[in-house]
Parts: structure tokens; C-alpha cells; sequence
């Protein structure tokens, strides 16, 4: 066994238009114990719709930019260097408030199942803002996942 590098050239990069996602990690060398991907928001990206997960954790460690968290009726302003964790069962959604700057955030999931979701939502075709919500929602259903009104 030995350890696994990856540079800044390695990792899959995805495109969904006003969303990037370089899959660090797939899970593959974790026995799908740990998902790890950097996504990069596109200035004004308005995230998924508020969702929760039944089968997974999340965490976002802010790189650059401003990130809006919100969590049912609350919303918090995440800085750089500041990490949100998204335990099972918690409603969350996330934002780009910036209309002029990209955001960037280090993603894990435990165990790995979202890096396959990102893979299926190159799959869709996006509109002139970005995915459809509902587009998004169906391809959320098959990772456990459903969405949440507040």
C-alpha cells in the first residue's frame, strides 16, 4: 500500500456552466469511505436547492470568495478559512452572494457518495442560469437526498 498524490494538474474536472467541480478523491482509494472534491462558484451562482442528505455528511472549507450557508431560515456569511459541516439529516443550500468574484470551496463527503451525483449533473443541460432546480432534484433522489422547503 502507499499513499495517494494528487497535483493540481490530476483530479476529474467538471463543468455545469456556472459551477466547476475537480473530483479529488472519488472514493475509490478510500473504500468509498471519503469523498473530496474543489468546486469553484461561478459570481451570483445561486446553489441547489435547500436539500438534505439521509445517507451522507458534508463539509465546505472555504478557499476564496464569500460563501452564503443557509440551513433552514438561516443564512451565514462564510469567509475563507472558515469550514460548515452539513451533519445527516440537516437542511442546507449554498451560494455565491458575489456578482463579480468566483468562490471556491475544499468539499468532503463521508462516505463518498456525492462525487458520482456531480458526475450526473454534467449530464443535464443547463438553461442560461445554470440547472434546472427540478432537473437537479431528480438526479438528488438517487444519492438519498431530497429537498427541503422551509
Amino acid at each position: 500500500m502507499t499513499i495517494n498524490l494528487v497535483t493540481q494538474d490530476d483530479g476529474d474536472l467538471l463543468d455545469m456552466g456556472t459551477t466547476r467541480v475537480r473530483i479529488l478523491e472519488d472514493g475509490s482509494r478510500t473504500n468509498k469511505r471519503l469523498g473530496v472534491a474543489e468546486l469553484w462558484l461561478a459570481p451570483g451562482f445561486n446553489g441547489p436547492p435547500q436539500h438534505l442528505h439521509r445517507k451522507h455528511e458534508e463539509t465546505f472549507f472555504v478557499l476564496s470568495g464569500t460563501v452564503d450557508f443557509t440551513s433552514g431560515h438561516d443564512t451565514h456569511r462564510v469567509s475563507p478559512g472558515q469550514l460548515v459541516t452539513a451533519p445527516v439529516g440537516t437542511p442546507h443550500t449554498f451560494a455565491n452572494p458575489d456578482s463579480d468574484q468566483d468562490a471556491s470551496i475544499l468539499f468532503t463527503s463521508t462516505p463518498d457518495l456525492y462525487m458520482e451525483y456531480f458526475r450526473d449533473l454534467t449530464r443535464l443541460k443547463p438553461g442560461p442560469e445554470g440547472l434546472n432546480p427540478a432537473d437537479i432534484a431528480e438526479v438528488m433522489k438517487k444519492y438519498a437526498t431530497e429537498t427541503w422547503q422551509p
